[in-house]
């Protein structure tokens, strides 16, 4: 899990300022960004930063990113957008293991540096299946609420805009019981600490930050950024149960409910950035990577009109680079590395697998022929020369 950024892996392109932090080590090339303000602490925010692959934090003791076109393009975009019209949608997708994740990652950056309010939700597969409790909604009857999932994203979403939440006024009253509520003109912070403080008005101050988010607009004091990954969970169909062994739909879900209006470009004020994940999703063939697969007719529509952004496999400079870091990293320790794969077939590239898998292969990582072989064999896939230079 990556939960915070320290540089950047670049050997292959040129960045402008403002696109990249400072890099740990000088012998990694990288243009130096603005300074963080003197409020965002060191080590924060901690809930930004998500990917459920391998932990290259504690793999390597820091947390790097190379910087890839599909991110630059992106940057490029909101630097200049007219903030004033309404919120662009910009769907991120690819096939499994590209990068798909760490370009949103590096989006959600650098908004932050930018100043830019985050609102993130690191998988919103996780929100359609697996829930422990479902609660009735004390506000829309048929709607279910999660408290443990809204709690958590509040916490989340506090540790990542702590400096902002008292700049936020409320614009409209907001009851939570016969002796709790929200006056008009409130910081917001009091609706968000309302939904720390009671788990069962969790979800329902997840929608009042959403709805109060979206009426500032432009008019608020700060940009919005929304960035979900896995956004096609959000349509199409659950894991979870009513009471009656029935079905639960995702538009029953009050946190699926707020988020999807989110996810409208009937405001002002902000960008929308989600990718599409075939991790996690559910009853989806594992081969589906394009929006219209993964959002089917209902999410297609729905995020319609959009800008795609694929995330392709490396390119031969990105290749390198990464192949030059594990290098630098000491990642490819031996100089002719063995490794014994039988039996073990998501290793490999599905074109590699046979019905009687037994591959043996010998590795002289350090060489010219090892790299062409890990290039082969992986496809120039980033998930797949991770698994496969694990091993040596």
């Amino acid at each position: 899990m990556l939960r915070s950024l320290k540089g950047l892996v670049c050997h292959s392109l040129k960045l402008e300022r403002g696109c990249a932090l400072p890099t740990a080590r000088a012998a990694l090339s990288s243009v130096p960004g603005p300074a963080v303000p003197a409020a965002v602490p060191a080590a924060a925010p901690a809930a930004i930063f998500h990917t459920g692959e391998s932990d290259p934090v504690r793999t390597f003791n820091e947390a790097r990113l190379m910087v890839r076109r599909p991110a630059l393009e992106i940057l490029g975009y909101l630097r200049g957008a007219n903030l004033a019209h309404p919120a662009v949608r910009y769907v991120i997708y690819g096939e499994r293991g590209t990068g798909k994740t760490l370009t949103l990652c590096h989006v959600v950056h650098y908004c932050c540096r930018q100043g830019w309010l985050l609102l993130h939700v690191p998988d919103a597969h996780l929100w359609v299946k697996n829930c422990k409790e479902l609660f009735p909604s004390s506000y829309k009857k048929g709607r279910l609420d999660q408290p443990l999932q809204a709690s958590l994203w509040l916490k989340n979403f506090k540790t990542s805009n702590e400096r902002f939440l008292d700049e936020i006024k409320t614009q409209k009253k907001y009851i939570w019981g016969k002796r709790e509520s929200t006056e008009e003109g409130r910081p917001l912070r009091e609706v968000v600490e309302q939904g720390l403080a009671r788990a069962r008005s969790a979800s329902d101050a997840v929608g009042a930050l959403l709805r109060e988010l979206r009426l500032q607009g432009r008019r608020g004091p700060r940009p919005v950024l929304v960035a979900v990954d896995g956004a096609n969970a959000l349509w199409g169909r659950t894991t979870l149960s009513k009471e009656d062994k029935s079905a639960v739909s995702p538009e029953e879900l009050t946190l699926v409910h707020n988020l999807r209006k989110m996810l409208r470009n009937d405001w002002s004020g902000g960008a929308i950035v989600t990718t599409l994940s075939q991790t996690g999703s559910l009853f989806k063939p594992s081969s589906a990577y394009t929006p219209q697969e993964l959002l089917g007719k209902e999410g297609f529509d729905a995020l319609d009109p959009f800008v795609p952004i694929p995330v392709p496999n490396y390119s031969p400079k990105e290749f390198e680079s990464c192949y030059g870091y594990y290098l630098e990293r000491r990642w490819l320790q031996h100089e002719k590395g063995r490794c014994w794969a039988r039996g073990k077939p998501e290793l490999f590239p599905p074109s590699l697998l046979q019905p009687s898998f037994a591959l043996f292969f010998s590795l002289a990582a350090h060489t010219e022929d090892g790299k062409a072989e890990l290039q082969f064999l992986s496809g120039s896939n980033p998930r797949q020369l991770d698994r496969l230079a694990g091993p040596l």
